[in-house]
């Protein structure tokens, strides 16, 4: 028994070794990862300064009224390669904005691999869904049954849920989507709002109000469980086309792009 017991020691001390080893290559290529990170960010910034350079230099030509087909094919090639460095910026580290540095400090929430950020896409997208239906089912609560802690955990829920979509947004944004800056903003007011609700006493102000609250609430969130569902097939159909970015996600309200898969189920009628 004792001769087994030492026996898998020696082998487990054999596996460790080799994971010393392993571990040893990981934090050299993580260190070697860091500067190459580095360097390719000197040269982008550089590539972006000879460019703003350039362009200032052309614009200074046209001032002066020298204007040909060169000075035209320039500008277009300008043009291609700034998307070419959007494209090679999209594979680097971003720094936070002000929100994440105040929430987060300098954490970098960077997300490189392209799989982790579609992944992390759509656990946003989960979340917001799940929340949906939770708000739905608290609201029906509150309005069956008056019950002050059932509404304070609603109203706390609802500013948890606000606060924590900002956060989720912002990473969101540091990784490539492109979040419309008054999307964003929407969830900051209604964070706020929805804190000041959490605050307001129970009175008979509140007693006038809440009932109507309640309703809006749950009209909203099966408003919003209904445009998911069908955002997210437009959505998905539409990247398969390479019409919309990858990164894109699913927002209250009605937008040009969800039109595009209504006008093609019409024209398939139509051809039929």
């Amino acid at each position: 028994m004792v001769d087994s017991v030492l026996d898998e020691w020696n082998e487990l001390a054999t596996e460790f070794k080799l994971l010393e080893d392993a571990n040893k290559i990981y934090t050299e290529k993580l260190e070697e990862l860091s500067n190459f990170q580095n360097n390719v960010l000197k040269q982008l910034t550089h590539q972006k300064y000879r460019l703003d350079q350039i362009s200032k230099s052309i614009n200074s030509f046209k001032k002066n009224g020298r204007k040909n087909e060169e000075l035209s094919q320039l500008e277009n090639d300008i043009i291609k390669r700034k998307i070419q460095l959007q494209g090679i910026e999209q594979t680097l580290p971003k720094q936070n904005g002000v929100y994440l540095r105040i929430i987060l400090g300098n954490v970098n929430v960077s997300i490189l691999n392209k799989e982790d950020k579609f992944r992390y896409k759509d656990e946003y997208e989960k979340f917001k869904l799940v929340l949906s239906i939770i708000c739905f089912v608290l609201s029906m609560l509150n309005l069956i049954v008056i019950f002050r802690p059932l509404e304070l955990i609603h109203l706390f829920l609802l500013v948890w849920y606000y606060c924590t979509l900002t956060i989720r947004e912002s990473i969101l944004k540091v990784n490539g989507s492109r979040i419309r800056g008054w999307w964003r903003f929407h969830h900051f007011v209604s964070t706020v709002a929805a804190a000041i609700l959490l605050i307001w006493p129970e009175n008979k102000a509140w007693g006038l109000f809440r009932n109507q609250f309640m309703l809006f609430n749950g009209y909203i969130s099966t408003v919003q469980y209904l445009q998911f569902r069908y955002q997210q097939g437009v959505l998905y159909r539409l990247k398969a086309l390479g019409e919309r970015h990858n990164m894109d996600i699913t927002v209250e309200g009605f937008h040009s792009w969800m039109w595009r898969d209504v006008t093609t189920n019409s024209d398939a009628v139509q051809l039929l």
